[in-house]
């Protein structure tokens, strides 16, 4: 390719989904022409802020701490490390302690190999491009912890339970993360994960949604049942209902919400599809006493509403307290 159709591939026809393109073709230029993937890929992480940030929390909660807190050699001043008696190091002796560094460094490795960095590896069974694309989707390109956006900060597709603690390949166990929640994740989730998983299979023997007959169930997976409502309020009126006894919403774990999520947008499809005179939906759940609740096993309306089906649809939900519907 001749400069003239470089120069307008990279000054008007390339179209930028990320950064990736200009730094290797920058790498490439910068490199007579030619670098092999490595080379890359150091260049791309140089524009890798989350690497950075990930990084900065390996210094302050694991390093940083050491050398500061248990050994002396360094303190700190706000987010910056001082080694204590720096000024009294003549050049040579830094030349010295810096080629002492370099040494210790290339023996460790030598030693120990690539399983240095084994936790920043991807895993050996990696999630299919299919899978990630449908966790990202779901969770519209969002961090699903802090809310940052895949536009700001890569995202991860990341096992809510652990696979170390048995957790499953399934899309329910599948969490979109930044790279940093990601990394404060491994560092902080002090969850016993153990427990978690004998908590799904907790069952009431005298709860009518715990005990309810196989017929009735329409669909499932690992954490939800489906069954159309025995009073069904409009035509299709569907229950999505954690298999786990649970009192209400507030007590379901993120693999659970992940699935009632997915179960609300596969049945809001199929109703659709079924029936041309939906035209919207009320999604509810009673959680509490005064608010309603009879049965104290979560439950999750899915209520297909139809044009005309009231006089003045106006307000929905809010229609709970009747006097205060209107607004």
């Amino acid at each position: 390719m001749d400069f003239k159709k470089l120069k307008q591939f990279l000054a008007k026809d390339m179209r930028m989904s990320h950064v990736y393109q200009p730094v290797m073709i920058r790498n490439l230029l910068k490199n007579k022409g030619t670098a092999n993937s490595a080379k890359i890929a150091k260049d791309l992480l140089a524009y890798d802020v989350s690497q950075v940030e990930y990084y900065q929390l390996i210094t302050k909660n694991m390093v940083g701490k050491v050398l500061t807190n248990n050994r002396g050699i360094t303190d700190k001043d706000g987010d910056s490390y001082n080694l204590n008696g720096f000024e009294n190091l003549t050049k040579d002796q830094q030349k010295e302690l810096i080629a002492i560094c370099d040494s210790r460094i290339d023996e460790y490795i030598e030693k120990r190999g690539k399983n240095i960095w084994q936790h920043r590896r991807v895993s050996s069974r990696a999630i299919p491009g299919s899978v990630r694309y449908e966790v990202l989707k779901r969770a519209k390109g969002r961090c699903e912890l802090c809310g940052i956006s895949k536009d700001v900060k890569s995202l991860e597709v990341d096992h809510i339970i652990p696979r170390s603690k048995q957790g499953k390949d399934e899309l329910s166990n599948y969490q979109a993360l930044c790279y940093t929640c990601n990394a404060q994740k491994l560092n902080r989730d002090d969850t016993d994960f153990r427990e978690l998983n004998k908590e799904f299979e907790a069952r009431d023997k005298d709860c009518l949604f715990c005990n309810l007959p196989k017929k009735r169930i329409i669909d499932e997976d690992e954490f939800m049942k489906v069954i159309k409502d025995g009073f069904p309020v409009t035509k299709h009126h569907t229950l999505i209902i954690p298999k786990r006894h649970v009192a209400d919403y507030f007590g379901l774990h993120q693999p659970e919400l992940n699935s009632l999520n997915s179960m609300l947008q596969k049945h809001k499809d199929l109703i659709i599809k079924k029936d041309k005179t939906v035209t919207g939906f009320n999604i509810g759940m009673n959680n509490g006493v005064d608010a309603g609740q009879t049965v104290f096993h979560c439950h999750v309306h899915l209520i297909p509403r139809r044009k005309g089906d009231i006089e003045n649809p106006r307000g929905g939900v809010r229609g709970i307290i009747p006097e205060n519907k209107d607004y």
